[in-house]
């Protein structure tokens, strides 16, 4: 079977307000930071927090900087994307970034959120 899959689906609290940036040839772009919370493995049962770095492009991030604020919750679909570099001094460097091409706003938990607000590539906001 040659047929393979990147897919990644991600529901959490954004942990930096969103900024939006203009690549050299003017593509709009948003990165941002999502929490998302597993059970420890330890007895203790606390809830350990992953970070995600998500990046948006075009039409889509144009609307995640204009809706999306820290704390609020918004589900991510999209793929993995590795980034590997070298450093000045020659170190190697790398890092793991999911690329969006779905997001839906789920709003604040206190009910003061946007509200349900999905975009994708295709879509006007």
């Amino acid at each position: 079977m040659s047929r393979t899959i990147n897919r990644v689906e991600l529901l959490g609290r954004v942990g930096t307000d969103p900024e939006l940036r203009k690549t050299q040839n003017g593509t709009a772009v948003v990165q941002l930071r999502l929490a998302t919370d597993r059970r420890s493995r330890d007895r203790s049962g606390e809830n350990q927090t992953d970070w995600h770095t998500v990046v948006c492009w075009d039409k889509q991030a144009e609307a995640v900087a204009q809706y999306v604020q820290k704390g609020e919750r918004v589900y991510i679909a999209g793929r993995l994307n590795q980034h590997t570099w070298e450093t000045d001094s020659g170190e190697r460097r790398s890092r793991t970034e999911v690329h969006a091409h779905e997001v839906i706003f789920l709003g604040s938990s206190n009910g003061n959120g946007n509200g349900s607000r999905p975009t994708d590539g295709d879509q006007p906001f």
